[in-house]
């Protein structure tokens, strides 16, 4: 089922769903179910998986030429999404980026989703690698999220890259894309982001899913402002708690996040990593009141791998 119509049979109450990242190579799919388990009891309508870009470096060999070699690789993301929908019987939503893809291989990704029932892709540009110190896209890949959404939504019409191609059938996909609160780290300024993402949602996108934000007063004010420039899609937001005394500088910088005052205090006072989570929790649950107050469609989670936080919220909330 797509997002749009488990919101709209959702009756305007609110609902859980959360993302997990797939496993490192080498480990088994057991290790995501052990995740997720803890979490099925909150009945999420469908759960986000990521998709990672193989990390590489250059080794130089003793004749003076370099190795490019893979040394990260999350591998699986259609592989995991199908072992959810055949043991949940929830809807898997994988996350499809530009970096790493050529449209080529976009739309082969796009047929195997299809012949697997997938009702749903999260369409995103995606980060750029160590290696990178920009962006850089495939030589035949897309630059943008936008023109990723296109070449879905034209799927969706019917319309493959083979324009030769007789009597194709079309894919019937709805389309996510990221919303930025605090705007995306590259962006010049909130505006020149929604005007992208205003882009977007011409192009074909149905519904958005906010970054991480831990002052609530950011997502309605990024609501409102969508809303004025005629966005008129679901906006969910993005929530995650926070859990190590690292993450104070980690979040902000990898992010462009920023962290409020009082949250920080709090952080800081804390003996523990131990007790950072506790505080964590506790201000995500204040955070998720506050939004299941205000209407949102669903609280979406970045659960990053571990549960047991998540469910010490949804257990307060749903």
């Amino acid at each position: 089922m797509k997002v749009t119509d488990h919101i709209k049979n959702g009756n305007g109450k609110t609902q859980f769903s959360f993302e997990i990242l797939p496993p490192l190579k080498g480990e088994n799919i057991q290790s995501i179910f052990n995740n997720i388990d803890p979490l099925m009891e909150f009945k999420p309508p469908f759960i986000d998986v990521t998709y990672h870009r193989e990390e590489y470096v250059y080794k130089e060999l003793e004749n003076g030429l370099l190795q490019k070699k893979v040394v990260r690789k999350r591998p699986g993301t259609v592989g995991i999404c199908a072992a959810i929908k055949n043991k949940y019987n929830v809807d898997a939503i994988p996350h499809i980026l530009c970096g790493g893809f050529t449209k080529e291989d976009t739309e082969n990704f796009l047929i195997d989703l299809g012949f697997l029932g997938i009702d749903n892709v999260m369409a995103l540009r995606g980060d750029a690698v160590k290696s990178e110190t920009y962006f850089t896209a495939e030589k035949e890949g897309h630059n943008y999220a936008s023109g990723l959404v296109s070449q879905i939504s034209d799927l969706n019409k019917g319309l493959y890259l083979d324009g030769e191609l007789q009597n194709s059938t079309p894919s019937n996909f709805c389309i996510g894309v990221a919303g930025y609160p605090e705007k995306h780290m590259e962006a010049p300024s909130i505006d020149s982001d929604i005007h992208f993402l205003k882009k977007k949602i011409k192009n074909g996108a149905t519904y958005i899913v906010t970054q991480m934000f831990f002052d609530n007063e950011k997502y309605f004010q990024f609501v409102n402002k969508c809303r004025s420039e005629g966005i008129t899609v679901p906006i969910i937001p993005g929530l995650k708690p926070l859990a190590t005394r690292k993450q104070l500088n980690l979040i902000p910088h990898r992010f462009k996040v920023d962290l409020p005052d009082d949250l920080i205090r709090e952080v800081i006072n804390c003996k523990d990593n131990k007790s950072v989570r506790e505080i964590g929790v506790e201000w995500c649950i204040e955070q998720s009141k506050d939004l299941v107050k205000k209407g949102v469609p669903f609280l979406h989670y970045y659960s990053m791998g571990k549960s047991d936080n998540i469910k010490a919220i949804a257990s307060e909330i749903f």
